[in-house]
């Protein structure tokens, strides 16, 4: 069912030798283009009809109405309402404790750089409605993006044919308890062009967030500039860093969970104990037979972006963690905290048995919008500082300007652009090209 790769021995870079969901997002620039092109062009006539097209359905309209939202969550069950709303509030006080506050800095007598952090003003925020539906995914972009004071927020997700060409009615629940009401029954490339050019009654966004499909994901790439992106999320991915003291069903189970998103999901379960990962392919076989997606979960651990990684030992399990990057990565080992607090690069990272990915997925507090694809190095996951810009304001006084004058017209002088430093001397009258000596 799952595959196994033997880095025992081996003091070689394992980043070529790991497993890892393929995407080629160029091939799909080529496929959404016209796409774009035509909602640049053509509106929403456009919109509506690629939706049709793609989703064998027209909505009435590409903007729900309020009353279907309102509809949505009083129409909503009483435990997914409170699961929902109890989601929310963790949400909001982890996310509440992230936004920056103005800090200004004395440089000098009569000199300051104070950096403002100013919110983005209108941000379309994505949400994926393909084999799963997500209004925890509404929760993880709008309350950041509220916490920040974005002031304009517009939300989109699939029609549902089963649903009168209106998104899921738990996403549209899932906006209505969170107050946001302009929503827009639109999925794909499609959806991200609305964003960007504008069309019918949606004006144009600064930025676009959220997680997709290839066709998503290429639509961002090919319109990164047009507007503000978060990232280029790609298949969902689980590793799990496991010795002899962790439990072989949880470390299945959570496996499981993961490749339950997508055929291309990818699980990998990193371990320097041969017997956990017997243990833990035996778990897999038993479990993946009893659960409702047995055939989609079997094709992701089937798949070469899954697999067991055996490893020396837990230092040697924590670089080759650190060089696969992942999405999400448990830490399942003795003393799993000090083990954890040598992990560089993860999107998130979940401690010991009790803390699964699945939490996080829902109501541990955190984003679940995190970098996938090994982007985990470089890159965070959706945050409060997604949606807010640094600027830098600058306030000198006569005497502070004249203290370092000197220096930056040396600095301009050695680029050599002249007028750079002449912007300096022009306000003490020093000789300037062309100026009386």
């Amino acid at each position: 069912m799952i595959s196994r790769i033997d880095l025992r021995g081996s003091a070689d870079d394992p980043r070529d030798k790991l497993p890892r969901a393929e995407m080629d997002v160029e091939a799909a620039l080529e496929k959404v283009r016209p796409i774009c092109d035509d909602v640049r062009h053509r509106g929403a006539e456009a919109v509506l009809e690629i939706t049709e097209r793609f989703d064998g359905i027209r909505p009435a309209s590409l903007r729900v109405a309020t009353d279907e939202i309102d509809a949505a969550v009083a129409n909503l069950d009483p435990r997914v309402r409170a699961a929902l709303e109890e989601a929310i509030r963790r949400a909001r006080l982890v996310h509440a404790d992230q936004r920056r506050t103005d800090i200004t800095t004395h440089v000098v007598p009569g000199g300051t750089v104070t950096e403002r952090w100013v919110p983005v003003d209108r941000v379309g925020l994505y949400v994926p409605g393909g084999r799963a539906v997500y209004p925890s995914s509404v929760i993880m972009n709008v309350v950041p993006a509220q916490v920040a004071g974005v002031g304009s927020l517009a939300v989109a997700s699939p029609p549902q044919a089963d649903h009168g060409g209106l998104p899921h009615p738990a996403i549209l629940a899932a906006c209505g308890l969170l107050g946001v009401t302009e929503v827009y029954a639109v999925g794909g490339a499609q959806a991200v062009a609305m964003f960007a050019y504008g069309a019918g009654e949606c004006r144009p966004v600064d930025m676009v967030t959220g997680p997709g499909n290839i066709w998503v994901t290429a639509a961002k790439r090919l319109l990164k500039g047009q507007i503000g992106i978060d990232s280029e999320a790609g298949p969902t991915e689980i590793a799990v860093l496991a010795d002899d003291t962790a439990d072989p069903v949880h470390v299945a189970a959570d496996l499981i969970s993961q490749a339950e998103h997508d055929t291309v999901a990818a699980s990998v379960l990193v371990t320097p104990s041969e017997e956990l990962a017997t243990a833990v392919e035996l778990e897999l076989a038993a479990q993946v037979a009893a659960t409702k997606h047995a055939e989609r979960i079997s094709e992701a651990l089937a798949g070469r972006q899954s697999g067991v990684v055996l490893v020396d030992d837990v230092d040697h399990g924590l670089r080759v963690v650190n060089a696969y990057a992942a999405e999400h990565l448990e830490v399942q080992t003795a003393d799993a905290a000090a083990v954890a607090a040598k992990v560089r690069n993860a999107g998130a990272i979940f401690l010991g048995p009790y803390s699964p990915v699945s939490l996080g997925d829902y109501a541990a507090g955190s984003n679940h919008v995190l970098p996938t694809g090994g982007c985990a190095c470089h890159s965070s996951g959706l945050s409060v500082q997604s949606f807010l810009r640094g600027i830098h304001v600058v306030d000198y006084s006569r005497d502070a300007l004249a203290d370092v004058a000197g220096h930056v017209v040396t600095l301009a002088e050695t680029e050599d652009l002249p007028a750079h430093g002449a912007a300096i001397k022009a306000r003490f009258g020093w000789s300037t090209p062309g100026s009386a000596q």
